[in-house]
C-alpha cells in the first residue's frame, strides 16, 4: 500500500502546488507511475537537479513507480522556462552524449528492481517519429495560442523586446504535453512531477490528456529551492556544482555543503537527505546549542556526499578537510592533493616556468594574495607565520621542483586558516 507522499513533501517544505484535490486519494488508493523529465543540455546534472531527483526517490519510497524521461528530442529544442534569452541549439550527437553521461546518477539514487522498479525512457523514441502535419492535426488543434502566450515562460520573453521568443521554443510546451499524453497512453502514467517553473507545461499535458482521451491526470510541483539570501542552489563564484565527479570533485562537493549558512542548513537537511523529521529536529537542536561546531553542516555534507559519491569518497573528502585544518598536507595522496589544489586560490603555471633555482616564497605570497605586499609578506615570514607543504618557511625560502608535493604542488599556509597553492604542472 502506498504511503502519504504529499505529507512527506509538505513537512520537508518541498510541496508547491498540486493540480487537483483528487490527487491525494489517487495516490493512496494504489501504486502509481509518475514521471519527471530531465534536460540533457549538459553532460552532468547539477545540485539544482537534485531536488526533483530526490523527489522521485521519495516517490519510490512511498510505494510508487518512478519514471525518468530523458529529453533526447526536447533537448534539441530547449525549454524556455526560467530562461531570459534563446538557448543555443545542441547537435543530436551532443544531446546523446549528455544523456549517456547523466544516466549513472539515476542508478545511484533510484532502485531499478523489484515491485516498484524505476525506469528510464528517452522521448526521442516517440517524438522523432511524429510528422509535422500529424502533430498539427492531433495535438496543435487542442492548444489555444491565447493561453500559450499567457504562460509565464512565454509572457516574460514576449515582454523582452530585445530577446523575444522563437517559434521553436514557443512550441516546447506542445512537445512536453505530448510526452505526458504518450506516457499515459502507453504506460498508464498518471502523474507528472516538476519544479514550480514547470506548472504551465504540466497543466498543458493534463489538459491535452483530458481532451484526447478523457482520462484523469495529475501534476505535482516542488518549491524552487533557493538559499536564504535568495540566490540559486548550486551556484558558486567558480560556477555550478555538478553531480558528476569529473566536473565537481567529491571534495569540492562536500565543501559546498559544509559551507552552508546557518539559516539554510535546516531546510537543506529536509530537502537533500532522507533523514527523518525527528532526527533532523534533534540535529537542529544540537546545532542551536553550539553553532560554532557546525555539527548540522557536517551531517548535511556527509549525507549528501554519500548519496551522490558513496562512503569511500565521503571519507576521502573528510580526510582532505582534516589535513587542511591540521596542516598535515603531506598526508594527502596525489588525487586528494589535486582535488584540494583545485579548490584553493593561487598561482598555476606550466612546469617550465619554475626555474632550476626555484621561486622566492616572498614573491609567491604576494602572487597568491596571501600577502598584500612584499613588505607584509616579509613580516609574515619573519614571524614564522608561513608554512609550505607543512614545513615552516624562512624569509629566504624558495619553492623548488624538489620540494613540490607529488611533483606539482606547493601548499602555502599563512596562519591557521589562510591557504593558497602554487601549482607547477605540465
Amino acid at each position: 500500500m502506498a504511503t502519504d507522499f504529499l505529507s512527506e513533501l509538505t513537512w520537508r517544505g518541498l510541496l508547491h502546488q498540486t493540480t487537483s484535490p483528487l490527487l491525494q486519494g489517487h495516490l493512496l488508493s494504489a501504486a502509481r507511475l509518475g514521471y519527471c523529465g530531465f534536460d540533457p543540455t549538459s553532460d552532468s546534472l547539477t545540485v539544482g537537479n537534485l531536488v526533483p531527483l530526490l523527489i522521485l526517490a521519495r516517490w519510490q519510497q512511498a510505494g510508487h513507480r518512478p519514471l525518468v524521461v530523458m529529453g533526447g528530442a526536447t533537448g534539441l529544442i530547449g525549454d524556455p522556462s526560467g530562461k531570459t534569452s534563446e538557448r543555443q541549439l545542441l547537435s543530436a550527437e551532443r544531446v546523446l552524449h549528455n544523456i549517456s553521461q547523466q544516466r549513472p546518477v539515476f542508478t545511484r539514487l533510484l532502485d531499478f528492481s523489484g515491485k516498484h522498479a524505476a525506469s528510464i525512457v528517452d522521448n526521442a523514441d516517440w517524438l522523432l517519429r511524429l510528422g509535422y502535419i500529424d502533430v498539427l492535426r492531433e495535438v496543435g488543434k487542442h492548444f489555444s495560442v491565447n493561453q500559450m502566450i499567457a504562460r509565464d515562460s512565454v509572457s516574460v520573453r514576449l515582454n523582452e523586446r530585445e530577446q523575444g521568443i522563437s517559434y521553436t521554443e514557443f512550441s516546447y510546451m506542445v512537445l512536453q504535453a505530448y510526452d505526458f499524453l504518450h506516457l499515459q497512453r502507453t504506460a498508464g502514467c498518471t502523474v507528472q512531477i516538476g519544479g514550480a517553473d514547470q506548472w504551465g507545461n504540466i497543466c498543458s499535458g493534463i489538459d491535452l490528456i483530458r481532451r484526447i482521451s478523457g482520462s484523469d491526470a495529475f501534476g505535482i510541483t516542488s518549491q524552487l529551492v533557493t538559499k536564504s539570501d535568495g540566490t540559486k542552489i548550486g551556484k558558486t563564484e567558480s560556477g555550478a556544482v555538478y553531480l558528476n565527479a569529473e566536473r565537481t570533485s567529491p571534495y569540492r562537493f562536500h565543501q559546498y555543503w559544509l559551507q552552508s549558512a546557518d539559516n539554510d542548513v535546516g531546510k537543506f537537511l529536509r530537502w537533500f537527505t532522507f533523514l527523518t523529521k525527528a532526527r533532523i529536529e534533534a540535529i537542529e537542536a544540537e546545532h542551536a546549542a553550539n553553532p560554532g561546531a557546525r555539527g548540522a553542516q557536517r551531517v548535511l555534507a556527509d549525507e549528501v556526499t554519500q548519496l551522490i559519491h558513496g562512503v569511500e569518497e565521503t571519507q576521502r573528502a573528510n580526510a582532505c578537510a582534516a589535513a587542511l585544518f591540521a596542516g598535515d598536507i603531506r598526508s594527502l595522496d596525489g588525487r586528494s592533493a589535486a582535488d584540494v589544489a583545485a579548490d584553493l586560490p593561487g598561482v598555476r603555471a606550466p612546469r617550465g616556468t619554475l626555474p632550476a633555482e626555484g621561486r622566492a616564497l616572498l614573491d609567491l605570497l604576494v602572487e597568491t594574495q596571501l600577502a598584500a605586499s612584499k613588505r607584509e609578506a616579509r613580516e609574515f615570514l619573519e614571524s614564522g607565520a608561513v608554512q609550505v607543504n607543512g614545513e615552516r618557511a624562512a624569509l629566504d625560502s624558495k619553492v623548488t621542483a624538489q620540494g613540490l608535493l607529488h611533483g606539482s604542488y606547493a601548499f602555502i599556509r599563512r596562519g591557521k586558516r589562510q591557504w593558497a597553492v602554487a601549482e607547477f604542472t605540465a
